[in-house]
């Protein structure tokens, strides 16, 4: 068989056609100035849409049909005045504030506020049950918005408020204002772009030492960041897209691009090493690293796609803008990258940087690339201890998953911001003047039939002041209509403590059902537990998909049972680790003060189906990127073990840099102010980083020794009805003619031997 091979081999003396991905490239290549005149349009042809027509972040966190949901469109339709957001304008004065001149000053700014963009109406809180607290010195006044949702309200309209509040301020009157509005308008820039970005140049700098190699990636990943971030405008005016999203497809459109590039930037020297010219090693990367790049980027979108399934449009919103980030990044990568390496491919090993001796790729006898001895020596010291390293790759990911079985879902509420805020000043005075609940208060909405319906609402408001946890309720307010009533509850305890979310299912659950009204409990803090409970019921419906659709995609693209099925198993594995992080950071011991997390801080339900959508993507990305140059080797050889060796060795310094890349760009999330997006940032850093190393460069193979050949059996009928997708492309058609076989097994080979 080996004569024939080698016989059939010398008949392809002709230039090999390449895949559609090569021809692409080819084109590309040749019609370089066309391609990037089309990109340069391309982005300002999106920047003049968006600039004519975008929409407006908006996000509605509620969850529709519940209850929270059902008592804020009763609210919405019985009480318009008091439907929109609120901010609480809180004032503490070392005099009592009923005292005529500290009355005055306060009735001066609150008409002031009255006068301003979106403020309906303002509360009258010398008047209003409720207003002022037991000794006097502090007040409380809401401001009810004409916009229903906090991100809707526009951040310089916000901004104008919080000028006002500190101009009133004076030397023993102080003034701060509360909600989520402010709490939006205050988290200001993120700036983690410049970060993100900054920390990849030098990564790349020193993985490759040469100026070009490293310029290529990030020229790559900034066109394609310039193009989606355009285009999220436009998405935002077609579907509700959170403020947040556009820093997660940010990151994500900057990494991956990064990423995709470096693994093709890596073959595409080694082909020059090859003795390929620049067009055909431009060709052949495309040909075989791109397909890999193509696939890596499929698995991110549909781990994406998942998020659709939890049937929450902020959720979609944020999938969606992801989305086309990814595939934005993914057709740069295939048209924007040849056409610059028609411009600097031959330049690529030039202008080195003095960081010290930067390896070239070299080949071994028969045309593929030698890999690093200190790779092929770690590859080597796993074959040997393979057992040892399964158990230990296994022990440390479970050991770091095990804080998250502690972890308590809720919202982390504004006392959880830095103390100049003026969101958490308003946290502070008004649970110092009013007990903790006043900054999550409940309210109860009920329809009236006749006028004996209030009777009976005041009778149950009675009993609701008789629950545990009820710290005072209000009497029932009745709509000018008669037809509804709404009554105010606070708690004993704050909106993110546990003990606020059982009361609001003993007053659904106990105390409320018994009555003959039909009461809905809604307000912020009740709609915020309702999200949670709601997104954390939904949970496993995502992981169960995308689990699913990754496995198949995995199965068709390396035709093999075992690899997706030990892929999913690690990948979960890791991401119940970077659970794990997160609930540990959360805790505020001496984790959460590394971030700057101090107090005891709930989970948002949210933050783990981000975090398992972007990491189980980006996770499958570099079993791609491993399994590809593995499944190339065992092509070559059909020798399993040295197929591991030879995959390892040749990927690894290719994913420690992406994945450095990674985690100092998600990692630059960590100095923002919010909470969520510190826990965001620690937990796809920390995943990245487990996945890289623990899962990617240990476990991985080591388990892959153990199962041996079983690793790529595939039934035959299912051989036969399979697809041949070649992720690892056909290399070997690339080489010159006298180094297209070294001995190996079948260079030619389409699928392994089962």
């Amino acid at each position: 068989m080996g004569s024939t091979t080698r016989a059939g081999e010398q008949r392809r003396s002709a230039p090999p056609r390449p895949g559609i991905l090569g021809r692409i490239a080819g084109v590309a290549f040749r019609k370089r100035g066309t391609v990037v005149i089309a990109w340069v349009l391309a982005i300002a042809g999106a920047a003049g849409l968006s600039s004519a027509f975008a929409g407006d972040f908006t996000a509605d966190y509620s969850v529709p049909g519940s209850d929270s949901r059902q008592a804020q469109d009763l609210i919405a339709e019985r009480f318009p005045a008091q439907a929109g957001d609120v901010v609480d304008v809180v004032v503490q004065a070392d005099e009592p504030v009923t005292d005529a001149p500290v009355r005055a000053e306060i009735t001066t700014l609150l008409d002031e506020l009255g006068t301003m963009p979106h403020v309906a109406t303002v509360e009258d809180p010398f008047a209003a049950p409720g207003g002022i607290s037991q000794d006097g010195r502090t007040l409380v006044a809401r401001l009810h918005l004409d916009v229903e949702l906090p991100d809707d309200m526009p951040v310089a309209d916000t901004e104008r408020l919080l000028a006002a509040a500190e101009a009133a301020e004076r030397p023993g009157l102080d003034i701060a204002l509360g909600g989520q509005s402010v709490a939006l308008a205050e988290q200001g820039e993120i700036g983690s772009e410049a970060i993100g970005i900054a920390a990849a140049t030098v990564i790349l700098l020193v993985t490759f030492g040469t100026v070009v190699a490293a310029g290529l990636p990030l020229l790559v990943a900034v066109a394609g960041l310039a193009l989606s971030g355009t285009l999220t405008g436009l998405i935002a005016a077609v579907v509700d897209v959170p403020d947040w999203s556009t820093a997660l497809a940010t990151m994500m459109g900057i990494a991956l691009g990064i990423d995709y590039v470096l693994l093709m930037v890596t073959r595409f020297r080694e082909w020059r090493a090859a003795g390929l010219d620049s067009q055909a090693a431009t060709v052949a990367t495309l040909d075989t690293a791109g397909r890999a790049v193509l696939v890596a980027g499929s698995t991110v979108m549909v781990s994406m796609l998942g998020l659709f399934a939890m049937g929450l449009s902020f959720m979609q919103g944020a999938a969606l803008v992801t989305i086309v980030a990814v595939l934005v990044v993914v057709a740069a990568a295939m048209t924007l990258f040849p056409a610059l390496l028609g411009y600097v491919g031959h330049w690529v090993d030039r202008l080195r940087l003095p960081l010290g001796r930067q390896r070239s790729a070299t080949l071994a006898p028969g045309g593929h690339v030698e890999p690093s001895r200190a790779w092929l020596r770690w590859g080597r010291l796993i074959d040997r201890h393979r057992v040892i390293a399964s158990v230990v790759g296994v022990g440390l990911l479970l050991a770091l998953a095990v804080p998250f079985l502690d972890a308590r879902f809720g919202f982390p509420d504004a006392g959880n911001n830095t103390a100049d805020r003026s969101s958490r000043q308003a946290y502070d005075m008004l649970s110092e003047g009013f007990g903790d609940g006043a900054n999550g208060p409940l309210l109860l909405v009920s329809e009236l039939g006749s006028p004996s319906d209030v009777d009976e609402l005041t009778a149950l408001s009675q009993t609701v002041a008789a629950t545990p946890g009820v710290a005072a309720v209000q009497p029932p307010a009745v709509n000018p209509a008669g037809d509804a009533a709404m009554v105010t509850v606070l708690p004993d305890s704050g909106p993110q403590d546990a003990a606020t979310e059982d009361l609001v299912h003993t007053l659904r659950d106990d105390v409320l059902a018994i009555s003959d009204l039909d009461v809905h409990v809604g307000g912020v803090t009740a709609a915020a537990i309702d999200s949670n409970e709601d997104t954390a019921e939904r949970l496993p419906l995502l992981i169960g998909g995308v689990v699913t659709l990754s496995m198949l995609l995995l199965l068709v693209s390396f035709r093999s049972l075992v690899i997706p099925i030990t892929a999913a198993m690690m990948n979960l594995l890791s991401v119940a680790a970077a659970y794990g992080v997160v609930a540990l950071v959360l805790e505020g011991g001496w984790a959460g003060q590394l971030i700057g997390i101090d107090t005891e801080t709930p989970m948002p339900a949210f933050i783990p189906v981000l975090v398992f959508a972007v990491l189980f993507g980006l996770s499958m990305d570099y079993e791609v990127f491993l399994i590809s140059r593995i499944r190339e080797s065992w092509i070559r050889t059909g020798d399993n073990g040295r197929a591991i060796v030879d995959g390892l060795a040749g990927t690894g310094r290719v994913i420690t840099a992406a994945a450095a890349i990674m985690v100092a760009v998600f990692a630059a999330f960590i100095p923002s102010p919010e909470v969520f997006l510190k826990v965001i940032g620690v937990g796809m850093a920390a995943a990245i980083l487990v996945d890289a190393t623990i899962v990617r460069m240990l476990l991985v193979p080591a388990v892959m020794h153990l199962l041996g050949r079983a690793n790529w059996w595939l039934p035959s009928w299912l051989d036969r009805r399979l697809p041949q997708l070649h992720v690892e492309g056909r290399p070997q058609t690339y080489l010159p003619p006298g180094e297209r076989a070294d001995g190996d097994r079948v260079p030619v080979a389409t699928s392994p031997p089962n």
